[in-house]
């Protein structure tokens, strides 16, 4: 089968698994680099220090497979059913994180069955799937291969398709027919993803600062969460959807028709108080599966009593001292922190009967710091 030929079925086949948006440009070293660069220096990739470590395969799509000529990109929407609202007691849950299978999972299997269909018509084909796990910076050859344009958001926008999309790569060794780049920005003079970040996170139009990243602090941070970003979390346990929700270009983004995508009532919104309930085992059986397992028990119970803390529901206080007593100091904190924003006697009470057991210094300094707000009048 000549190219043209190739590079339509491939496109055809694609579509079939599930694939919104195919593009294919060739493998060539990303222009991006120096930004990315720029941006690791500044301190914005934060705790995510396997971005630097890697730095020098993100030169060139080599690295991933050597030999490759083409990269095919790929994007799978996964947007359902509107958000329900957290009322008290319940944290959000990032979209993307709704569905009963990590979706790294999902989508592996679909590069999979693609690239034996593709070695199928060019049995002397290489190929190698990713999902965003490797040293690719998917966002700059997604535009290269026409899928979109890079927004301020720092997401990669698409006309057709919003941003509620997971992007996938297939590299080979095989010359295709490539696309042309996409070349526009249509962002324009819109500020509403910087304008509605709670955390002020872009350091400028098209620069995030992770380290103030909600999805980052949630996510990705691994120690104790900024005193000055807790209140500003809001309801948000896993991840963060604001800068996607406002933008203008998803008011009419497709939805999914993948069922693993479809979400569970428990994670729409998540019940708090009886994540403190699950000790490390009955934790890994519920979210093993899931991508709210990257947060880990320790980082969730976390997030969970910082939510709390905001909601500031007296109903709260049973499961903060369940957090207060946890074998794990950061949970510990995080407790300590939300029972002082309670400023209730019971909450006061907990706090002053934990300090005197409490050997962890943070913990202490948590709880210090707490029993100094004034009580609720």
């Amino acid at each position: 089968m000549d190219r043209d030929g190739l590079t339509s079925k491939l496109k055809s086949d694609a579509a079939q698994l599930g694939f919104q948006l195919c593009g294919i440009c060739p493998a060539v070293s990303p222009t991006g680099t120096a930004n990315f660069d720029e941006w690791l220096a500044a301190g914005y990739a934060g705790q995510m220090h396997y971005l630097s470590e890697r730095r020098q395969a993100y030169n060139h799509p080599r690295h991933l497979l050597e030999g490759v000529r083409s990269m095919v990109m790929l994007a799978m929407p996964y947007l359902t059913e509107a958000p329900r609202e957290a009322a008290s007691g319940t944290g959000r849950v990032s979209r993307y994180a709704w569905g009963e299978l990590d979706y790294h999972d999902v989508i592996r299997e679909r590069l999979h069955r693609l690239a034996d269909s593709f070695r199928e018509l060019a049995p002397e084909a290489t190929t190698r799937g990713v999902v965003d796990t490797a040293p690719l910076l998917e966002r700059e050859f997604a535009q290269l291969a026409g899928l979109g344009w890079i927004g301020k958001n720092t997401l990669l926008l698409s006309k057709e398709a919003g941003s509620y999309f997971f992007l996938a790569a297939l590299l080979t060794d095989q010359e295709l027919v490539y696309d042309a780049p996409h070349a526009t920005d249509h962002c324009g003079t819109c500020t509403a993803c910087l304008d509605a970040c709670p955390t002020d996170a872009f350091a400028q139009p098209y620069v995030l600062d992770a380290t103030r990243c909600i999805s980052y602090l949630t996510i990705e941070l691994q120690d104790v969460i900024p005193d000055e970003l807790r209140p500003r979390m809001g309801s948000w346990l896993f991840g963060c959807d604001i800068c996607q929700d406002v933008c203008p270009w998803n008011s009419e983004a497709p939805t999914s028709s993948e069922p693993t995508f479809f979400p569970q009532d428990s994670l729409n919104p998540i019940e708090l108080a009886a994540l403190f309930d699950l000790d490390e085992p009955a934790f890994r059986q519920r979210f093993r599966q899931t991508p709210l397992w990257r947060s880990h028990r320790r980082g969730l119970l976390r997030n969970a009593a910082i939510v709390l803390g905001n909601q500031r529901d007296a109903n709260a206080i049973a499961a903060l001292c369940k957090g207060l007593n946890d074998d794990e100091p950061l949970v510990r904190g995080a407790a300590a922190w939300a029972l002082g924003e309670l400023t209730s006697d019971a909450a006061r009470e907990l706090l002053t009967e934990k300090q005197i057991t409490e050997s962890d210094a943070q913990v202490q300094h948590e709880i210090a710091t707490a029993l100094k707000r004034p009580l609720s009048s």
